[in-house]
C-alpha cells in the first residue's frame, strides 16, 4: 500500500527551496505540482535530462534514411523508369520525400513514445488524488509528495515540510 505525504506552499520559491531541502537531506521519491511550469524544480528534484530531444533526433534521422531508401529503390533498382533523360538516381527529386518522411516519423515517436513510455499513459488513478485538497494544484497553489517507506513513520516527513514553510501537510493512502 502506497503513502504519501503532501505539503502545499503558497509560492513556487517556497515550494522549490522545501523540494532542495527535502533532497539535500536524503528524501527520495520526491514529485512536484504546480498550475504553471516552475523554474529551478527540476534540479531541486534532482531529475535527470530529458530524453526526448535524443529519440526525436534518432527517429527523424531514421525515418529521413527509411524514405530516402525507399525512393532510391523503387527507382533505381525495383522499377527504373526513364524520364526526361535523367539517370535512375536523381536525388534532387528524393528531398521532399525525404523531408516528410523524417517529419512524420519523428512526430508520430515522440507523441506515442512520450504518452506510453516517458509519461506512463493511460495512468487514470494517482493516490494524491485522495487528497480533497489537492484540487488546488491545477488552481493557484503548489504541492509536493514525499513517498513514505513501508514502515515509516509520517510525523518526522510533516514536521519537516512544516519547516520548511508548507501551509497544509497531509498523508495520504492508496485505496484498497
Amino acid at each position: 500500500m502506497r503513502r504519501l505525504v503532501l505539503a502545499e506552499f503558497e509560492t513556487p520559491e517556497k515550494m522549490v527551496e522545501a523540494a532542495r531541502a527535502l533532497r539535500t537531506a536524503g528524501r527520495s521519491g520526491l514529485d512536484a505540482f504546480s498550475p504553471y511550469p516552475v523554474h529551478g524544480i527540476e534540479s531541486a528534484l534532482g531529475l535527470p535530462r530529458s530524453k526526448v530531444p535524443l529519440v526525436a533526433l534518432i527517429a527523424g534521422v531514421s525515418g529521413a534514411a527509411g524514405g530516402y531508401i525507399l525512393q532510391w529503390w523503387c527507382n533505381a533498382v525495383d522499377f527504373p523508369l526513364n524520364v526526361a533523360n535523367r539517370p535512375p538516381h536523381a536525388w534532387p527529386t528524393n528531398i521532399p520525400v525525404t523531408f516528410e518522411s523524417g517529419v512524420l516519423i519523428c512526430v508520430l515517436t515522440i507523441f506515442f513514445g512520450s504518452i506510453f513510455y516517458f509519461f506512463g499513459l493511460p495512468r487514470t488513478y494517482h493516490p494524491v488524488f485522495e487528497a480533497e485538497e489537492f484540487r488546488s494544484a491545477s488552481l493557484d497553489a503548489f504541492w509536493i509528495s514525499a513517498d513514505l517507506g513501508e514502515a515509516e513513520d509520517a510525523a518526522p516527513v510533516e514536521n519537516r515540510l512544516r519547516e520548511l514553510g508548507a501551509r497544509l501537510v497531509r498523508t495520504v493512502q492508496e485505496a484498497a
